[in-house]
């Protein structure tokens, strides 16, 4: 896939078939559309182009100036070109470019600069100056400017409708396995391994605490999870923690760590990745290291439970 950071980078190809949007999390709901941009691109023999954007626009023009992603971006260029998207423009979203007009965004970007046979936008996409464009005057430019427009339904699961808001809203909860559902795949996380105090190492279960990679990053909810652990390439089991350690500590920033299964390597300083299966509980606050070490051993086994499911 070949990535463009300017406009002014991208030749001009009236026969491109184009979607834009932020892509947070690269859902399922967005798989349709990338997806009938790949088809449609291969059917007319053009090319496909994604249009999307960073920092994400909440970041920008939200009062509370934060964003908690469900996508970093180089997890979302990756995912994006697993999908089969050709070329990427990340436009750099400042309060300036929020300012754009709708219409003169589709002629500076759609007409005049990419150029485009056609438009693939989801059904509720709005962009431009307070959010002023939508599917209406997209077709008007269409019609206007000579591109087709094809709009992708709403994608739902047990009558939910898949957005990258309600699965920043089930990750919140703790409620892992509908996010799963709504992204197609386990949710995950990366981060570097980094030393910690060894209170799990002193317990018989020694941990891996990371440094996430993105601050704007969301973690699940509090609590302990089965997870896949990925390291120099190679696919381990384990539990993570998230939580402040209420046991050891009165107080104290939220720390994610994982217990590998089986594992005894030197693994400080790697890039390793997550990927949350399955809720297991809460964070709780025990009476004594012994009874934690007795919840942990339980945990486990949960753990080893959910995760012999995967093989199934």
């Amino acid at each position: 896939m070949r990535i463009y950071q300017d406009l002014s980078e991208v030749s001009h190809n009236k026969n491109s078939v184009v979607t834009l949007g932020t892509f947070d999390g690269v859902h399922l709901g967005h798989r349709k559309i990338i997806d009938e941009v790949v088809k449609k691109a291969a059917l007319l023999g053009g090319r496909s182009f994604l249009i999307t954007f960073y920092p994400h626009p909440r970041k920008i023009i939200s009062r509370e100036n934060k964003i908690e992603l469900l996508s970093t971006p180089s997890e979302k260029v990756k995912m994006i070109e697993s999908f089969g998207i050709e070329n990427m423009l990340i436009i750099k979203f400042t309060k300036e470019f929020s300012q754009l007009d709708p219409d003169k965004f589709l002629e500076k970007y759609i007409v005049d600069g990419i150029g485009a046979r056609e438009v693939v936008i989801g059904y509720d996409h709005h962009f431009g100056k307070g959010r002023g464009g939508d599917i209406n005057s997209l077709k008007k430019k269409g019609y206007n400017s000579g591109f087709e427009v094809t709009v992708i339904p709403a994608c739902n699961i047990d009558g939910v409708a898949i957005s990258s808001s309600n699965i920043r809203k089930a990750i919140s909860e703790g409620d892992i396995k509908r996010a799963n559902k709504f992204i197609g795949r386990f949710y995950s996380f990366g981060g570097k391994v980094i030393r910690g105090d060894k209170r799990g190492r002193e317990l018989g279960f020694p941990t891996a605490n990371l440094d996430v990679e993105n601050n704007d990053k969301l973690l699940p909810a509090i609590g302990i999870y089965a997870v896949e652990f990925i390291v120099k390439e190679k696919k381990h089991f384990g539990l993570l923690s998230v939580g402040k350690r209420p046991t050891f500590y009165a107080s104290g920033d939220i720390v994610p760590e994982v217990y590998i299964y089986d594992f005894d390597e030197n693994i400080y300083d790697e890039f390793v990745t997550v990927n949350v299966v399955e809720r297991i509980r809460g964070e709780e606050k025990f009476s004594s290291a012994d009874e934690l070490v007795k919840q942990m051993n339980n945990d486990k086994k949960i753990g080893i439970e959910i995760l012999k499911k995967l093989n199934n």
